[in-house]
């Protein structure tokens, strides 16, 4: 840990913010033992890696050394940047004008843990960024490790590879490596992703946040695709994953039922895998109804399942319908919709969840009454 500590004194200034970050994480650490400071421990050391691999995207694009098709990604990437300052009204910053190369598919890899008969997950702490519902390690092998045990501890647990965080504008974040395989849509996705988060971020509330992030990132993605004069992304991309979440979510409500009914614990685990067993059922009829037969997602779905592998639905899905009700409602004003979702976040919890379900009803209500159809 000294070694650290004298490392980051003599990093460049960039770091130093990473200094009055540390801080903070290793009282926390100290504060609540061995473990904690191993954890702290392995964010620090993969955080500061990543900072001390950055390059400005600029100059590798002027390098004529870079390779072609990195290079051809920068500069996409470069004006998915600039259009997420000028038109998303997003942060305008030095986050994702430099570019880090990590060497590995996922920068860090998130482990999810729910007990065996709820949906609740659970939370962790930290000083900056409130609770969350799940914990990051910089290693595969360290996230699989601490599954394991928290497996031991009879808990459901799903270990998720992360292509990109944000620090919410306590560095310079990077343009990643991880960021580059589904091409430049989706890095441009994920830029606009990630500096929702930087643009806004309330503790303690992961579904909020990521559920507001994600619908800039949606909505940013077809502006900026209109803005290139480009058509519209396929309907039947945007409508397969709506229907797959929606299965996905629809099974999360009924197990909550499952495990709200007086039953022993063994009609529960059987109730459970009967559960997972209908998920799969009616995504291949989905699948084979009508989506031709192709099956983007029978990897996730002929994996083993639990719990904790359906929590990042809710928590990346839940309130979408409520965002896109609210930024309707202020006729696509950047400005004015951030504004009110600062309101929202001001709210107590129970208060702010009261009124997302209510705009999105209203929302579900206007779409239905211009339609003209009936709700089913």
């Amino acid at each position: 840990m000294l070694r650290l500590f004298l490392l980051l004194r003599s990093s460049h200034g960039a770091l130093d913010h990473f200094f009055r970050y540390l801080v903070p994480l290793l009282a926390f650490g100290l504060l609540n033992g061995c473990s904690s400071i191993s954890y702290y421990g392995q964010l620090a050391s993969g955080q500061l890696q990543l900072l001390q691999a950055r390059q400005p995207v600029a100059e590798l694009v002027a390098d004529p050394a870079t390779p072609a098709k990195l290079r051809q990604h920068l500069l996409q990437a470069e004006q998915a940047r600039a259009f997420a300052s000028a038109q998303l009204k997003l942060p305008d910053n030095r986050s994702y004008r430099v570019y880090a190369d990590i060497g590995r598919p996922f920068v860090v890899w998130n482990v999810f843990a729910t007990p065996e008969f709820s949906l609740e997950p659970q939370t962790h702490c930290f000083p900056i960024a409130g609770c969350v519902a799940y914990r990051g390690y910089y290693s595969q092998g360290a996230a699989r490790g601490a599954a394991a045990l928290q497996k031991q501890q009879g808990l459901d647990v799903y270990v998720g590879g992360v292509e990109a965080y944000s620090t919410l504008g306590w560095f310079d974040d990077p343009i990643l490596s991880s960021m580059l395989g589904w091409g430049d849509e989706r890095l441009a996705s994920v830029i606009f992703h990630e500096l929702a988060h930087q643009r806004l971020y309330v503790q303690d509330d992961t579904a909020f946040n990521e559920s507001f992030a994600t619908f800039v990132e949606q909505q940013g993605a077809r502006q900026w695709r209109a803005a290139r004069g480009l058509p519209a992304q396929t309907q039947d991309d945007g409508q397969q994953r709506d229907q797959f979440v929606a299965l996905v979510l629809a099974s999360r409500e009924r197990l909550k039922t499952l495990y709200a009914a007086p039953l022993s614990e063994s009609g529960k685990r059987a109730g459970k895998q009967a559960e997972f067993e209908r998920l799969r059922r009616d995504y291949r009829t989905l699948r084979d109804s009508q989506w031709g037969g192709k099956g983007r997602y029978d990897a996730w779905i002929n994996a083993p399942m639990n719990n904790a592998k359906l929590l990042p639905f809710g928590l990346y899905d839940q309130w979408v319908p409520a965002f896109a009700g609210l930024f309707a409602q202020v006729s696509g004003d950047w400005e004015v919709f951030y504004e009110r979702v600062e309101t929202l976040g001001r709210l107590p919890l129970e208060q702010r969840h009261q009124a997302l379900k209510s705009i999105a009803g209203q929302a579900r209500s206007h779409s239905v009454g211009r339609s003209g159809l009936a709700p089913r």
